[in-house]
């Protein structure tokens, strides 16, 4: 009889005294599936890799260039490109993540300057962007042209009651530009690569939420974007 009794409260005790959440696998935040749009990436134009744990993706861009210049149009002087990631990521947790790495080419005479702009944010919250910002000067080392890197570490928020987890659409916008205060100087920057990683390697980091303390007081799912931060290296 007591043998009874004590089975019956153990699922009692257990829900009263939960144990500890162990800190989740960061992988469990994946790509479902993504797209892209944009001027600077007309469909077919793209190719598009994903790891097989689907925490990392690299897209590879065939006509992200922009040029300047005697002989140019309006329309050579600017592109952009949207990327559109579905992710899926597990229920009770908050996460802080999102590093991207972008390589192209520059090559500007004097009097030619480039800007490389990204905007990151969730269709859940489109109000809430976060832009990262390379500058080009023209002359020098890019007269002869050079590759270089962007790198950019911006933090996500997602706090999540749901205990099937949700998802979200992570969108990153690229635009590459070129001004000139000389109308006879030249130049060129192309966007040739992107990757996109959810990596306990690239800052993924987790906690345990608690329901009914901050976002949404546990009713619901919050995304959003925070600080961003960029490096951009030349000749890397």
């Amino acid at each position: 009889m007591h043998s009874k009794i004590a089975a019956l409260l153990l699922p009692v005790l257990a829900l009263g005294n939960p144990l500890p959440q162990a800190t989740p696998d960061p992988s469990l935040i994946t790509i479902v599936e993504s797209s892209y749009s944009g001027n600077g990436c007309p469909q077919g134009s793209v190719s598009t890799s994903t790891s097989p744990d689907k925490t990392v993706i690299t897209y590879g861009f065939d006509l992200f260039q922009t040029y300047i210049g005697p002989g140019t149009k309006s329309s050579d002087h600017s592109k952009n490109c949207q990327l559109h990631l579905n992710l899926k990521y597990p229920g009770g947790f908050q996460y802080a993540v999102v590093d991207a790495t972008y390589h192209g080419f520059a090559r500007m005479d004097k009097g030619v300057t480039g800007t490389f702009l990204t905007t990151y944010y969730f269709s859940q919250d489109a109000g809430k962007t976060s832009t990262t910002r390379s500058s080009f000067t023209g002359g020098g080392a890019l007269l002869e042209g050079q590759v270089y890197t962007k790198q950019d570490s911006v933090e996500t928020t997602a706090t999540v009651w749901s205990p099937c987890g949700t998802t979200g659409i992570l969108n990153i916008n690229n635009r590459v530009s070129l001004t000139s205060s000389n109308s006879s100087a030249a130049g060129e920057l192309s966007n040739d690569d992107a990757t996109v990683a959810f990596t306990q390697q690239l800052h993924v980091a987790w906690k345990a939420c608690t329901p009914g303390k901050g976002g949404d007081s546990g009713n619901g799912d919050v995304i959003g974007i925070n600080q961003p931060s960029s490096d951009v290296a030349i000749g890397q």
